[in-house]
């Protein structure tokens, strides 16, 4: 799936461009996962973005929260956990996060 930023967010971070077209990696809870341009994995507002390609990679797998909210990532990054563990600099997860992308995202 690809989308084109068109805006940021107020109090939002300078991390992508605005115009500029992005993977999206994953969705959490109803939000898109994308590498900014700083080459970190962050959720991101799926309304800031539009759709340039809708096609959703095969090898995602769809779970539904107890809200009907909907997460679609590699089977690998669907543990509890995972993100959380990335974003606190836990190795085995971020060597996991990266041999996933390599993987499928090339």
């Amino acid at each position: 799936m690809k989308v084109r930023y068109l805006f940021r967010e107020e109090n939002q971070a300078d991390d992508m461009t605005i115009g500029g077209g992005y993977v999206v990696l994953g969705i959490e809870a109803d939000s898109y996962r994308i590498l900014n341009d700083e080459n970190r994995s962050y959720l991101y507002n799926p309304k800031q973005f539009s759709i340039v390609d809708a096609a959703e990679p095969e090898f995602w797998v769809n779970e539904y929260g107890e809200d009907g909210e909907r997460y679609a990532y590699p089977q690998a990054w669907l543990k509890p956990g995972f993100f959380e563990d990335y974003h606190d600099d836990v190795e085995v997860a971020k060597k996991l996060f990266w041999s996933v992308h390599r993987t499928y995202y090339g």
